[in-house]
């Protein structure tokens, strides 16, 4: 499963944040790395046809199973995919390399829809544990190839031999999806009404949390789609902030990419402790506060210039609150959802969280442009503010119980 979590994870950051890298050593604006982030918008509308992905068999592949056909026709589309971006000059062919993105992200995103489904149905509910823990620890890895690992090989080689060693590392599952034992769902394709399918993945599990939430059904939405836009909005011109105040991809990979990670490892892990000994709101409130205050930190650095205590001091407090905010924000869409519906309602709220940031995202690029770095990222923080207020409202009208996640 590890190695599956290695493939979900690694096409991720290729078509985001070390993608703007590369575009912004390619002499690319600003402007147009921030419509880039139209790319992101892929993962947040996968719901859309992730029926298809559930009901629809795949020709000449469906004796391997549902799942291990979509999966494997999925991760062909990421290798392929990134093996076409390697060939591509940005500076020279923008729009080709805009294509290969959205066809990395989309091949990503059915791969994500697929596995999760297989995930769910190979095992019983009691190794469900074990399979999420090493799926977990596999698509951080991924992550960490991607950031780290392909900062490394630009630096020492060049962009082009990154994005080939990122395809060839995706050959690693699908030899995985061919080695798994027939995943025994049926070969057949399924009744397919859009009907039928509309009814159980949207109406009904939308129409149950209107009846358990009533009155703050709306506010809980906007809540849900606004409690990330600080910290979604800002990420796509973290990278290009570093390249212009003259840090090199090694430095980048060292602090940002690899010690980052540790770092939001450490929040993630204090958020789950405060969440059992304090309940979700708490961080959540707080969570919100450092990610606006840390979105200020951005600010402070790009005036600072180039300074490696400074931007180890704010890839400290940033990736330390992204993991408290982020944690306590997934404990509380959990409470939300009802067990007769946890997945499509999880999945819708997932998709409500990402989509303003990243659609915000695309006039990132525009506003540092005509702003500046220091005006962009105090604008960010600004946006954290409703979602305090928000998250302290709600601590006063919504405390969750069992009734509030069972039927």
């Amino acid at each position: 499963m590890a190695v599956l979590g290695v493939g979900a994870g690694l096409p991720f950051l290729l078509v985001f944040s070390t993608l703007n890298l590369w575009l912004s050593e390619m002499g690319v604006s600003k402007t147009h790395i921030g419509l880039f982030a139209a790319i992101g918008v892929t993962y947040s509308i996968k719901v859309i046809w992730a029926p298809v992905i559930d009901h629809l068999k795949l020709p000449f592949l469906y004796r391997l199973g549902r799942r291990r056909s979509w999966l494997l026709v999925a991760q062909a589309g990421v290798a392929i995919s990134l093996l076409a971006m390697s060939t591509i000059d940005p500076s020279e062919a923008l729009l080709g390399i805009a294509i290969a993105g959205v066809c990395v992200a989309f091949s990503s995103a059915t791969q994500d829809i697929a596995l999760d489904a297989w995930r769910i149905e190979a095992v019983p509910l009691r190794l469900q544990g074990m399979m999420s823990a090493s799926y977990i620890f596999g698509y951080r890895l991924g992550l960490l190839f991607a950031g780290a690992g392909a900062l490394y090989i630009a630096e020492f080689s060049s962009w082009s031999v990154a994005y080939q060693v990122m395809a060839a590392i995706m050959l690693l599952p699908v030899a995985t999806v061919l080695l798994l034992a027939n995943d025994g769902i049926d070969t057949q394709t399924r009744p397919f009404s859009i009907r039928e399918i509309l009814q159980r993945t949207v109406v009904a599990p939308f129409s149950d949390f209107w009846q358990r939430y009533k009155t703050i059904a709306w506010f809980l939405l906007i809540f849900v789609a606004g409690y990330r836009i600080s910290d979604i909005a800002m990420g796509g011109m973290a990278n290009p902030l570093y390249y212009e105040l003259g840090y090199s991809k090694t430095e980048i990979a060292n602090v940002v990419k690899i010690f980052g990670f540790f770092m939001t490892i450490a929040g993630a892990f204090l958020a789950g402790v405060w969440v059992v000994k304090r309940g979700i709101y708490e961080p959540l409130i707080v969570g919100a506060i450092l990610v606006a205050v840390t979105n200020l930190l951005f600010s402070w650095l790009a005036t600072v210039g180039y300074d490696l205590s400074a931007l180890t001091l704010v890839i400290s407090a940033d990736n330390l609150a992204g993991g408290v905010a982020n944690t306590a924000f997934v404990a509380f869409l959990s409470a939300l959802t009802n067990r007769s519906y946890t997945a499509t309602q999880y999945a819708l709220f997932s998709s409500l969280m990402t989509l303003p940031g990243k659609v915000f995202s695309t006039s990132s690029g525009w506003l540092v442009d005509h702003y500046g770095f220091a005006e962009f990222f105090s604008l960010c923080a600004l946006f954290g503010i409703p979602a305090m207020l928000m998250a302290w409202w709600l601590s006063r009208k919504l405390m969750f119980n069992e009734d509030a996640q069972t039927d």
